[in-house]
C-alpha cells in the first residue's frame, strides 16, 4: 500500500525521469509532483488536492533555487517536509539548511537504498542526520551560543519538555504517546505548542533549540 506521497523538483530532466520512475515503483511511495524549478513547484502545489508528504529538491536551479523555494513553501505549507539533494552538497551547510526548514540534506551521489532510507526516516521521525552532520551540529552548537532569555508565557511546560526530549530521541508521536500515557493527538498538540513557543520550523529545528538551551546534550542525539 502506497502511503508516502512524494514530489521532485530538479532542473535535470534525466534525473527527474529516472528518479520518478524508480520511486513510484516502490510499494510505499507515490509520486504526485515533478517540476524543474521552485517557481513551477509552488504554482503546481497550489493546484493539487493534497500536497506531497515529502519534497525532494535540488539546491541550485534557475527561476528559484532550493533555499528560496524551501523558505517560501514553509510559509505556505508548514507541515511539508523537504529533503535537499544536491551536487553542491557540503556538510558544513547543515546548520544553515536546518534553520531554513530542511528536514534532511544529502549529496546527489547517494545510493537509491540510502535515499529510500532517508525518505522513510523523515516521514517517520521528521528529520534525518548522519554521523558527519551530527559532528558538524555539535561543532556549530558550541558554548558561544547564548541561552535565549524567554518571556514568561513562552516557558515550556513540564509535559512539553518531556515531549521535546522524546522528539530529540527520534520517537514518533505514537511512541511518545505510549510512553507518556497520552493520545497521539495530544502529542501532536504539544508538538504544535513547541513550534509556536520556540519558533522552530520543523522537528529538526526543535532539536537545535533543545541543544542550544541545554535541554539535551548534542552528544546524546541518536543516529540511525
Amino acid at each position: 500500500m502506497k502511503n508516502i506521497t512524494l514530489g521532485i523538483v530538479d532542473d535535470d530532466a534525466l534525473i527527474v525521469n529516472i528518479l520518478s520512475n524508480f520511486l513510484d515503483s516502490q510499494d510505499d511511495f507515490s509520486l504526485i509532483l515533478a517540476e524543474s524549478n521552485g517557481r513551477e513547484c509552488i504554482d503546481k502545489m497550489s493546484q493539487l488536492e493534497s500536497i506531497p508528504d515529502i519534497l525532494l529538491m535540488d539546491l541550485k536551479m534557475d527561476e528559484m533555487n532550493g533555499v528560496d523555494t524551501t523558505q517560501r513553501l514553509k510559509l505556505l505549507y508548514p507541515d511539508l517536509k523537504t529533503i535537499i539533494i544536491s551536487s553542491h552538497y557540503k556538510v558544513s551547510f547543515i546548520g544553515f539548511m536546518l534553520k531554513t526548514g530542511v528536514a534532511a540534506f544529502a549529496p546527489k551521489g547517494i545510493s537509491t537504498t540510502e535515499l529510500m532510507m532517508i525518505i522513510r526516516e523523515v516521514n517517520e521521525r521528521g528529520y534525518y542526520f548522519d554521523q558527519a552532520q551530527l559532528d558538524v551540529i555539535r561543532e556549530q552548537l558550541s558554548s558561544k551560543f547564548p541561552k535565549p532569555v524567554l518571556e514568561e508565557e513562552n516557558i515550556l511546560s513540564e509535559r512539553e519538555l518531556e515531549v521535546l526530549i522524546l522528539l530529540c530521541q527520534q520517537k514518533t508521536a505514537q511512541e511518545i504517546g505510549d510512553k507518556l500515557f497520552i493520545t497521539k493527538r495530544t502529542v501532536e498538540g504539544h508538538k504544535n505548542n513547541l513550534f509556536v513557543k520556540t519558533g522552530a520550523k520543523n522537528v529538526a529545528g526543535l532539536v537545535i533549540y533543545a541543544v542550544q538551551n541545554g535541554i539535551i546534550m548534542a552528544d546524546d542525539l541518536p543516529i540511525i
